[in-house]
């Protein structure tokens, strides 16, 4: 139950029956809670600002900067967000409204007790502009078409409209993630889509390109929503914290730790660190990683997203999001950078080499030409590759 207070202040506690169910019988809800016994018994106070691991299904940026607008809320007052974005939010997760008089004594027990009122969270704008971004947006595809809007559907997609600030993102993300599936990342489907096949679009500006970016999402399935948790969420740091405050390695000890599979997930993450480096990658921070609940308990590595050549974009653009082995500058990064990783986890390096580099100096250099990315980006992913230690380079 998330109870919020006239001054600000935002109250998250467990369901006393939930917090009682077997560990074995309990979904999980946070990763956190199987790494301190105490959470679950523990109301989380924070002000403005929701708790992190709720605070990171809110979107960030533009979009957020949107909707705020849109209720004629301050960014930072997170409540109301939740409230407006709470039936499509990442993962299984719903926020529900609690009706009138509803809110359960167990949920007050951190304040004393008060008077609920009932709040209008408003509705969503129907005209809204904020140039010089990308947005997202939900959608659900249907006889080839993409629909817009907060249904939710075995088919649903993330669609990305092009950028008014940088050209052809959509063009070099479909073509990143093609690279990465042809050694052996796993990703959801994508593709790219005409403009004119999303209907409900916003009034957004667009720039003069023809295609926005669709990828498939792994929170939905046959079944409904599927509870996911990224790693901001899991090392309960705020959105403005997913560069530098965590790296590679504890991210992978996680993984190690408690997916039921941890190796196979480490030779996947390995497999992604390497094709971050080698595409110039440089935005795979905490929030681009993230841990799937397929049966509602363990975790295990989501697939792919957000693998964009970033270097088109950033100036000088050299380095990874996060620190691997101490390192982050993609020049001075060699084959004994995975190794000292696998070592510090207490992985076989053996386990993980196995997986690394072959197939992308077989395919790439093929594959590059016939991708949709712009000639221009091409040109320099080619010149990227050449600063490359040997270890890495593609010729």
């Amino acid at each position: 139950m998330l109870a919020h207070y006239s001054g600000g202040k935002n109250i998250l506690t467990f369901d006393p029956g939930y917090r009682a169910l077997p560990a074995a019988l309990r979904p999980t809800f946070t990763l956190t809670q199987l790494v301190n016994q105490a959470y679950l018994d523990q109301p989380h106070v924070h002000n403005l600002r929701l708790p992190p691991v709720l605070s990171n299904l809110l979107p960030e940026g533009a979009l957020r900067a949107w909707m705020a607008a849109a209720l004629r809320v301050h960014p930072d007052r997170e409540f109301p967000l939740l409230a407006w974005a709470g039936n499509n939010l990442p993962g299984a997760l719903v926020a529900t409204p609690v009706p009138m008089g509803g809110l359960p004594a167990w949920a007050l027990s951190a304040r004393e007790q008060v008077e609920g009122i009932q709040i209008e969270v408003g509705r969503w704008a129907e005209k809204f502009s904020l140039a010089g971004v990308q947005m997202k947006f939900s959608s659900v595809r249907r006889e080839g078409r993409f629909n817009i809007g907060t249904e939710i559907g075995e088919d649903s997609w993330i669609i990305k409209t092009p950028s008014t600030l940088h050209p052809a993102v959509p063009a070099n993300e479909f073509s990143m993630m093609r690279l990465a599936q042809a050694v052996g990342v796993d990703i959801p489907d994508i593709a790219l889509v005409p403009l004119a096949q999303l209907d409900q679009l916003p009034d957004i500006p667009l720039p003069g390109e023809e295609f926005a970016y669709a990828i498939r999402r792994f929170d939905r399935g046959e079944q409904g929503r599927v509870h996911t948790e990224d790693f901001a969420q899991v090392f309960e740091l705020y959105a403005h914290d997913k560069y530098g405050k965590k790296n590679y390695e504890q991210i992978g000890a996680i993984l190690h730790r408690f997916s039921p599979e941890g190796l196979t997930d480490l030779q996947q993450m390995a497999r992604r660190l390497l094709v971050n480096i080698l595409l110039a990658n440089g935005d795979a921070h905490l929030k681009n990683w993230t841990l799937v609940y397929p049966d509602r308990r363990n975790p295990r590595l989501s697939p792919a997203y957000d693998i964009v050549c970033t270097q088109p974009y950033v100036n000088g653009e050299d380095s990874a999001a996060l620190n691997m082995a101490r390192q982050k500058a993609w020049y001075d990064m060699q084959l004994t950078t995975f190794e000292t990783w696998a070592r510090r986890m207490d992985v076989s390096w053996s386990a993980i080499r196995v997986h690394l580099l072959e197939q992308a100096r077989e395919r790439w250099p093929g594959m590059l030409k016939g991708l949709p990315m712009r000639e221009d980006h091409r040109r320099l992913l080619r010149a990227h590759w050449q600063r490359l230690s040997p270890d890495f380079r593609i010729t």
